[in-house]
């Protein structure tokens, strides 16, 4: 195999030497995807040959195929924690850990040992086996209390940008204790050489100085964490972190909240109304599900609650929160939908026509949110059990942020966005383009001299459909070609694209170090000091002029990263094709042309009728023989024959320009707790009259007077 590959195969294997750009990985992709299983028995194989070969050296007994196998086995160890960490859950499901591997490793030095010594020289040994036991002792103790650590650490409430200073938080402990992968080797690595050198060189004193050392760090180690469960040391318990979750609701009185809880990558669909909520004023709250999830929400002064368990969300019920806002459906909305004394609107996280726009768990919600007269149109057609009556209209508040259009390019370059969706759960043929069209729209792009190309896939592509993952790989390949045989010089703004990405990084980054856990970034993501939230958005602002003024006129873009945000694209685009989606409706905001491709195998009549979004779309053809004139009639405005049939469908999908969306938004969230207030009212008047004996010394929270903005 010839070096070049070698490298770049090494790359693709190594997590953490993978390349920004992924060029490596779409080389040689297919190759690893099919070699998988083979490299995984390939790094067990090795490593099982290791410890053969240190088991025949020290049953020989042969001093130098142990010391050699042993040295093995250790790099070995080293190349799995470095390049192959999947291997250790592997190792771990077998009864093979970390523990195991290095007991067997230090055991067969110790048979190696009593096979080279005589009869008299066992109780020379003897002391180093001993001491071998003490350490692997320790390791079990320190494992232990690390656990023990570990629960007194895992509160039953996790927060962000609320004082959480009286629950007695501290740093998390080394993640060198935490950690049993990691402590064995270092810990035992003094043993362990130490029994090398003697079995090389017959001498104990090495072993038994090894041992000393390792047993020192051991029980260093075990004070560490045992100091941590002192009662002045550890965190409040959950008795006492849940009164203190009841004050806050107490004090703070939250009225209108945001509820998410889903997997690491769908955090985008709560990001995007964050916005939106805290235009509201009031009180607002973010409530998650997920324990991971609280630093997924981006950077925002809102506070932030996660409650894991359905016990600990009830108590939502005894608060004055009133109206809780669902961008997403997932499987444990249902749990907060439980609680009769909140109001539920489902927001969705964008509206296009595919049928998940129109989901029938959305008759679950007190009403459905949606932006213009299309959605609901598209409710009542779906017939899914969504009343009329419970859909309002909203328009998309987030839309604030995209620019309208201001005439066809002027400059040498026409930027053309392909946003192309996933493949989505149904398996439908026509969802994404990527698959049948992504290479030939592309290609299509490329062969015009004048277009500056931005490729944003959805983060979820591949994730079903591992051919999607493979042509949007290779659809960035012909984009990385490209712009090798584009030369250009890049602009001296790099060195202020630096400045600004520091900057926004110290507004933006409050979670502490890298090694910290739930409770020290709760520490460290108190509540937020008075006018963080502007400072953030200047600096997002800055930095994102300087992103874009930091690159070439002419480099084709393969945005991924959650900066540059898809609306910053937007703006930037004189252009956008992609799917039926809610990334087109947006994208009518601007009143840009847009193209949408056909991979449904409809007609071009069939598919307009299907998806009314496409209603002022040119549509292309998966060969897209069409993207010539296409765009022709972005750089000629004469030619663009759907002008006015963007303005109306603008207007059908996202409603009225005026009042705004954000004023439209408020009042939605004001009439709906006012609904919930009157409900509150009602319920607590018939309790009282029908069960007076077994409602004594309790009252139903009183909301906050004005409303839930006030």
């Amino acid at each position: 195999m010839p070096v070049p590959l070698l490298h770049r195969l090494f790359h693709v294997i190594s997590p953490r030497r993978r390349p920004v750009d992924g060029s490596s990985r779409v080389l040689i992709a297919p190759l690893v995807a099919r070699s998988g299983l083979t490299t995984r028995a390939l790094v067990g194989g090795l490593l099982a040959a290791a410890f053969t070969a240190q088991a025949v050296g020290a049953l020989l007994p042969h001093v130098p195929l142990l010391l050699a196998a042993t040295a093995a086995s250790l790099a070995a160890e080293g190349v799995l924690y470095r390049w192959q960490r999947g291997m250790l859950s592997l190792f771990a499901r077998s009864h093979a850990d970390i523990t195991v591997r290095h007991v067997l490793r230090d055991l067969l030095l110790v048979v190696g040992l009593l096979r080279l010594g005589e009869q008299h020289r066992e109780t020379v040994y003897a002391p180093l086996v001993a001491g071998l036991l003490a350490c692997y002792a320790l390791h079990c103790a320190t494992q232990a209390v690390s656990v023990l650590v570990r629960r007194s650490r895992t509160l039953p409430v996790v927060t962000r940008n609320i004082d959480a200073s009286a629950l007695r938080l501290t740093p998390a402990p080394p993640v060198l204790l935490r950690r049993p992968g990691r402590r064995l080797p270092a810990f035992g690595l003094p043993a362990t050489a130490g029994l090398l050198v003697t079995v090389a060189a017959d001498a104990p004193l090495a072993g038994a100085a090894g041992l000393a050392l390792s047993l020192l760090a051991s029980l260093a180690g075990l004070g560490a964490l045992l100091v941590r469960l002192l009662p002045g040391r550890r965190p409040a318990g959950e008795r006492e972190v849940l009164d203190w979750f009841d004050a806050w609701l107490a004090e703070y009185r939250p009225t209108v909240g945001l509820y998410f809880s889903g997997g690491a990558s769908s955090a985008y669909q709560a990001n995007m109304w964050l916005e939106p909520l805290a235009g509201l004023g009031g009180r607002p709250v973010v409530v998650l599900r997920e324990r991971f999830m609280v630093q997924k929400i981006a950077a925002t002064d809102l506070p932030v609650v996660c409650l894991p368990k359905v016990s600990t969300l009830m108590r939502l019920e005894h608060s004055t929160l009133q109206v809780l806002i669902h961008p997403s459906n997932s499987g444990k909305t249902s749990q907060v939908l439980r609680i009769p004394t909140i109001k539920h609107a489902f927001v969705n996280h964008g509206e296009s026509d595919k049928l998940s726009s129109c989901n029938p768990y959305a008759k679950a919600y007190d009403q459905v949110w949606v932006a213009g007269p299309a959605a609901r149109e598209r409710y009542a057609l779906a017939e899914v059990g969504v009343e009329d009556k419970d859909v309002v209209e909203i328009g998309r508040p987030q839309l604030d942020a995209v620019r309208p259009y201001d005439g066809p390019p002027t400059g040498r370059y026409t930027t053309v966005l392909y946003a192309p969706t996933w493949e989505g759960w149904d398996g439908q043929p026509g969802n994404t383009s990527v698959l049948a069209a992504g290479e030939n729209l592309v290609r299509a792009l490329l062969a015009d001299p004048g277009v500056r190309l931005l490729y944003k896939p959805h983060p979820l592509t591949g994730s079903v459909d591992p051919r999607a993952g493979a042509a949007d790989l290779r659809v960035r390949e012909l984009i990385r070609a490209a712009n090798r045989e584009r030369s250009g010089t890049r602009p001296s703004a790099a060195a202020e694209l630096a400045r600004r990405t520091a900057e926004l990084e110290r507004v933006t980054a409050s979670a502490g170090r890298a090694g910290a856990d739930q409770v020290e970034r709760m520490l460290a993501q108190s509540a937020p000091e008075p006018g963080r939230a502007a400072a953030v958005a200047r600096a997002a602002a800055a930095w994102d002029e300087a992103y874009w003024a930091a690159l070439p006129a002419g480099e084709h873009q393969i945005v991924t990263d959650a900066r540059p945000a898809l609306y910053s694209c937007f703006n930037r685009a004189d252009l956008l094709i992609s799917d039926v989606s809610s990334v087109i409706s947006d994208f009518l905001a601007s009143g840009k042309p847009y193209a949408v491709a056909n991979t449904s195998g409809l007609s071009e009549e069939a598919f307009r009728v299907a998806f009314p979004t496409v209603a002022a779309a040119t549509v292309l053809t998966p060969d897209a023989a069409g993207v010539p004139a296409l765009l022709d009639a972005v750089r000629r405005p004469e030619l663009d024959a759907f002008a006015a049939a963007r303005a109306e469908l603008a207007l059908r999908l996202l409603g009225p320009a005026e009042p705004p969306a954000q004023e439209r938004f408020a009042a939605a969230v004001r009439a709906l707790s006012a609904t919930a207030r009157g409900h509150r009212e009602r319920m607590a008047g018939r309790l009282a009259a029908e069960l007076p004996g077994q409602r004594r010394g309790t009252r139903p929270v009183t909301p906050p007077p004005g409303g839930p903005l006030g």
